[in-house]
């Protein structure tokens, strides 16, 4: 445990000042981000400090590695995200084809799904529910569709941020994984520039890394009978649940999806007159109630969906509150 914290500190500190140096850079090379309509900040900063939680991360888990604190099979799962983080910089830098990052998204998936060597049925009640053969396309679907929504969910000062780090300090709870403890330090150093006014923004390149890491994960520990996907669902339903059901919305409404907006839950709680610092108070409170009822729950294993739909249920509530604050209306 002694030398956990003490390679945690330090990979805070490195994550600290390496968000530090690429403010400097992003700064000096413009690469900022310009407020618009469809921004929730006022002022322009500048963006791309997730390069900072991208070393800082791969830092970590390859200090763990080479410890022998790590599988490997998990390692070269998620060492097949630097070429998902190469994509993404650049795309943060010239802004690239949206073809091109879906392309290099699905191979990443492909690959890493590769080296976690599948997935495995989800089994209730010693029946399976999800077999093997709709598993594998549903798994490559779904690592792709939570590496973009992880990005779409990155719109205020500290909200990805805070998600990533809460999730990591889960998965160090609930499986006593080492991973957990390095993604919570890599990302905490960075939400000090972060957090509410965000002095730098993590950009593509850490929103699209946390989403393929906090997937990645899932599916292992499911994989390894510690945390059941299903319970990975309920504790990550703040970040898929809006993301999917905005798009859906959208969708109905035939709106370009391609083109940005700020229609999110958490956006729209925003424009209604939530602060930025409020809105990541109620995710925090949020992600609390769900820890405390999967940490009570975990070993009853028939509670999974029945509690899967509950969660559901009341985020389609918050949804509904959110409406009556901020109608969804057609763009």
């Amino acid at each position: 445990m002694r030398n956990i914290l003490l390679l945690a500190a330090a990979l805070l500190i490195l994550s600290y000042f390496l968000t530090w140096l690429v403010r400097i850079i992003a700064l000096r090379r413009n690469i900022i981000d310009i407020p618009n309509k469809r921004s929730s900040h006022l002022t322009p900063t500048p963006r791309g400090g997730g390069i900072a939680i991208v070393i800082t991360w791969y830092t970590g888990i390859t200090i763990l590695f080479l410890t022998g604190n790590l599988d490997r099979d998990l390692f070269l799962a998620l060492m097949s995200g630097i070429a998902l983080a190469a994509i993404s910089l650049a795309d943060d830098i010239i802004s690239l084809k949206p073809v091109i990052r879906l392309l290099a998204q699905l191979v990443t998936a492909l690959v890493a799904y590769y080296f976690l060597g599948g997935i495995n049925s989800v089994v209730l009640f010693n029946n399976i529910i999800i077999p093997d053969v709709v598993a594998y396309p549903l798994a490559i679907i779904g690592i792709t569709w939570f590496i973009n929504l992880y990005n779409f969910l990155d719109g205020i000062d500290g909200y990805a941020s805070i998600e990533a780090i809460m999730m990591g300090i889960f998965f160090f709870l609930l499986t006593g994984s080492l991973p957990g403890a390095v993604l919570t330090a890599s990302v905490a150093g960075f939400l000090i520039w972060n957090w509410p006014k965000a002095k730098i923004f993590m950009g593509d390149v850490g929103s699209t890394q946390l989403g393929f890491i906090l997937i990645i994960l899932g599916i292992w520990f499911h994989n390894a009978q510690k945390l059941s996907i299903l319970w990975w669902l309920v504790l990550t339903i703040p970040f898929w649940f809006d993301a999917t059901l905005t798009l859906l919305r959208r969708l109905k409404n035939r709106e370009k999806i391609s083109e940005a907006h700020k229609k999110h839950i958490y956006q729209r709680l925003h424009q209604s007159g939530f602060s930025h610092l409020k809105v990541d108070i109620l995710l925090v409170i949020l992600n609390l109630l769900l820890f405390a009822v999967v940490w009570a729950l975990n070993p009853y294993t028939f509670l999974q969906l029945p509690l899967l739909l509950i969660t559901s249920i009341i985020m389609y509530g918050i949804t509904r509150y959110t409406d009556r604050r901020l109608p969804f209306s057609k763009d």
